[in-house]
């Protein structure tokens, strides 16, 4: 199986996973002011809402999704510029970049992406940025 994700009916997972995100969704809609608070009111422990709250979404939640990937780059010009066409071309929105000072001719760099509009998957994004003739490593972070 070459994807990290799978389309499954909610029937066949556990409850408490479903209590994670009621949990998040608590917060972001600010409805609780802490997790704590968050995870008492939905019935799951903190311990289950932080091992899964970046793991499980709902569809309604993919309105707003939020990637973020790690790359390190040869520090040669061009090479971000081609990173961001690569993003672009995939119709990914670009919401931050951070690039720490390069050293050793390489240069990390943090990219947040909104994938709302993503041509394809995830996993395609990361496959076409590793194809890129300046990248060293290329890390899916964080999905959100």
């Amino acid at each position: 199986m070459k994807s990290d994700y799978l389309i499954i009916h909610k029937k066949l997972l556990p409850k408490y996973l479903e209590k994670v995100i009621e949990a998040r969704d608590l917060l972001n809609s600010h409805e609780v002011s802490s997790i704590s608070e968050a995870v008492k009111k939905v019935g799951i422990s903190r311990n289950t809402y932080y091992k899964y709250k970046d793991y499980v979404f709902d569809q309604k939640s993919e309105s707003r999704r939020h990637a973020v990937i790690s790359l390190v780059l040869k520090d040669s010009p061009g090479t971000l510029s081609s990173v961001i066409s690569a993003l672009t071309n995939k119709h990914c929105n670009i919401v931050t970049i951070s690039q720490a000072v390069p050293l050793a001719g390489l240069a990390t760099v943090l990219i947040t992406i909104d994938i709302r509009e993503l041509e394809g998957s995830i996993d395609e994004l990361i496959s076409e940025l590793k194809k890129l003739s300046a990248t060293k490593t290329v890390q899916l972070s964080a999905v959100e």
